[in-house]
């Protein structure tokens, strides 16, 4: 090595990533048609590992598949086994687990919007369904079960950063039915020894998230409108905070959480985010620059405020100090960085698309 060579120690996800080059696994990935579950097909795949997924469309789209097909070519896309179904339905669930090493169960309904509107039906999918998949991956004997929970669990509770030992009382059923995923992890480690991980994501954003309809995440609405030359929309005053975190920090967060040999990350909850708090009114100027070094400088109309969304907290920001150490999480973007590298992918799919109504 000559002297002006820099050695770099290898990240714990440098490490993840090779050991599973060396050895292929058999992964199942629910809601796999989805913006998150999309992500981890193709990073498994990109991995040499075998995938089974499974997705039944009512929020996931078949063009995501087919664009994870697209970036890991057709020999590694052969390792690539799809399902349409429900996790509703038990006897699939059994079905699809059989034979499965590790299950990243990302499958749910998610939205606060959606669950105040339609609570039944989010508890059916969330809870009923996600109760099915324990039960399958049970039963498999599965090695290790990583679900996605989320940073709503924090509801009410008002110290920042959100820190893991610390929760309120939900604000929403959807963050209700987040919950109880959580009591149901770790209740079959207690009675049945299945081995979990729950990852409370944070407000995750990224190419091939969906600007569509009343209950859409406010960065791809907020790119299209500004890319269509339309007002944007913004709940409440603007100063409202969350911690944005790129879906390539997400990614690592669950093959980490599935492949860690650390016995003190087993049936814990950890937060997937940045740990940084950005506000709205921060991100509509972020988002306004970014899309002019891009070429599409928007057109300088002011935004529509309205009332702030039933359910949503004011403030959110990780605390990430825990996955950190147990699991080695070392998120690779920032708020900023992400952008850059997800906005190409917004400004083609997003430019000609009509902007929803305001969630």
């Amino acid at each position: 090595m000559s002297a002006n060579t820099v050695s770099r120690t290898p990240s714990p996800f440098d490490c993840c990533r090779q050991t599973l080059r060396l050895n292929r696994f058999h992964w199942l990935v629910t809601g796999s048609a989805g913006f998150i579950g999309s992500h981890l097909v193709q990073g498994l795949l990109e991995l040499g590992q075998t995938v089974t997924s499974l997705d039944n469309f009512s929020t996931g789209r078949r063009s995501n598949l087919d664009d994870v097909a697209s970036a890991v070519g057709s020999a590694q896309a052969r390792a690539h086994q799809f399902i349409e179904g429900d996790i509703r339905d038990p006897d699939l669930c059994h079905r699809v687990c059989h034979n499965v090493d590790f299950v990243l169960h990302q499958a749910a309904l998610g939205s606060v919007p959606r669950s105040i509107d339609d609570p039944v039906l989010v508890h059916r999918v969330n809870v009923d369904g996600y109760l099915n998949m324990l039960m399958a991956a049970r039963e498999a004997g599965v090695r290790r079960f990583v679900y996605a929970a989320s940073s709503a669990v924090y509801g009410d509770y008002p110290t920042l950063p959100k820190t893991e030992h610390a929760i309120g009382s939900p604000l929403s059923p959807y963050a209700a039915t987040k919950y109880i995923n959580e009591l149901y992890a770790g209740v079959f480690a207690r009675c049945y020894g299945l081995p979990s991980v729950g990852l409370r994501y944070f407000n995750v954003f990224g190419a091939r998230q969906d600007p569509h309809g009343p209950y859409s995440a406010v960065i791809p609405r907020w790119i299209s409108a500004l890319l269509r030359g339309e007002r944007v929309t913004i709940n409440g005053d603007g100063e409202t905070t969350r911690d944005f975190c790129y879906v390539q920090n997400v990614v690592q967060a669950n093959l980490l959480a599935a492949t860690t040999n650390e016995p003190s990350a087993l049936n814990q909850a950890f937060n997937v985010g940045v740990g940084q708090r950005t506000s709205l009114n921060d991100l509509l100027r972020m988002l306004r620059h970014l899309l002019a070094e891009f070429g599409h400088e928007p057109k300088t109309t002011e935004p529509l405020h309205v009332q702030t969304r039933a359910g949503d907290i004011r403030d959110s920001q990780a605390d990430i100090t825990k996955a950190t150490v147990a699991l080695g999480y070392q998120p690779s973007y920032d708020l900023i960085a992400g952008l850059q590298e997800a906005m190409p992918w917004f400004i083609r799919n997003l430019r000609q698309q009509p902007v929803p109504a305001a969630g």
